[in-house]
């Protein structure tokens, strides 16, 4: 018989005495280790015309941007009311909740800010910041995994998972009134003999729900794991096209505008085997729409706005590699 996997991650890496490190917050230092590394090899090659100084500028500014964006466009996107009536969750950053839209405002903000005070132009500054963001992407994906969140829609593929975060979800549809049932998007898909078998997951740890899943029990709440489909396709895939196609100077837009759009198509793609957010379920009436997809929109339009504007720009000029003993200095 064959069983679904089972993801029941310690969402916690390692203690510093007290203090818990969590496995979220060490994705985000990854991609901000990552992002250094890349785009200082880049910057070697003559790619930006600054000091390291002023790419560490560049880098600092970035990350200010993913996290005050990234958290601010979760709260204002996703779940405002929340962290109105609780205004201290804004700052639990470990329990996740970031949003990649709000992140990218954050990071154009910053790259707005930077681009003014050494004086390059703001898209030359985007454009060499855009292969260097995937790895982060995916590496964020990663932890959504392990935190066990964002899981898929239902599914009988020998992919699917079992999460516990999502059978105590199901275990508390199961306790309530079919009315309210009817009203619950989250609920409503599953079916009464889900609901039924559910109603004995109340409070279950996660010994206790692997335990049942090594019996078969549980194949019937298997998930898509739309994380790990994310990762792959907004951090590898990405990653590797923009990568290779930067390897050469390009047109100014011309990277921004693929990162832009690919972004925004393999995000939208995605959201169609992905549970929607359960405090917004789907939107416009439609049935189908999320949240992630209404906001990915208007990148899939911008990066192919932006790839026609490439195409109006003049050939890039041959970048001059770093020499250590020739310091470059910022005006």
């Amino acid at each position: 018989m064959h069983l679904p996997y089972f993801d029941a991650f310690d969402a916690i890496a390692f203690h510093i005495g007290p203090i818990p490190v969590h496995w979220y917050g060490l994705m985000y230092l990854g991609g901000f280790i990552a992002a250094w590394l890349l785009g200082e090899h880049r910057r070697k090659q003559g790619r930006l015309p600054v000091s390291r100084d002023g790419f560490a500028d560049l880098l600092f500014f970035g990350m200010l941007g993913v996290i005050l964006g990234g958290r601010i466009g979760y709260i204002v996107f996703y779940n405002l009311p929340l962290y109105m009536a609780h205004p201290l969750q804004m700052f639990a950053l470990w329990d996740g909740g970031m949003s990649f839209h709000g992140g990218l405002l954050g990071v154009l903000a910053g790259g707005l800010y930077w681009s003014h005070k050494y004086r390059v132009p703001f898209f030359d500054a985007v454009d060499f910041i855009a292969p260097l963001v995937p790895i982060g992407l995916g590496l964020g994906r990663i932890g959504n995994f392990i935190n066990g969140e964002l899981w898929g829609h239902l599914t009988d593929k020998p992919w699917g998972m079992i999460f516990p975060r999502a059978l105590r979800e199901a275990s508390q549809c199961a306790a309530m009134s079919p009315r309210q049932i009817a009203k619950n998007w989250v609920c409503a898909h599953y079916t009464p003999a889900q609901l039924h078998e559910a109603g004995q997951f109340a409070g279950f740890s996660d010994a206790q729900f692997r335990a049942l899943w090594r019996t078969g029990a549980l194949n019937s709440f298997a998930r898509e794991p739309s994380q790990l489909m994310e990762c792959f396709l907004e951090g590898f895939v990405l990653f590797v096209f923009l990568w290779i196609y930067s390897r050469k100077p390009r047109k100014r837009y011309a990277i921004s505008g693929w990162f832009a759009l690919l972004y925004g198509v393999f995000r939208f793609s995605v959201e169609f085997i992905r549970d929607p957010d359960p405090q917004l379920g789907y939107l416009l009436g439609t049935g189908w729409m999320t949240m992630g997809q209404l906001l990915s929109m208007p990148l899939i339009v911008a990066g192919l706005f932006l790839l026609w504007l490439s195409r109006r720009q003049p050939a890039p000029p041959v970048p001059v590699p770093v020499l250590a003993s020739v310091p470059v200095t910022e005006a």
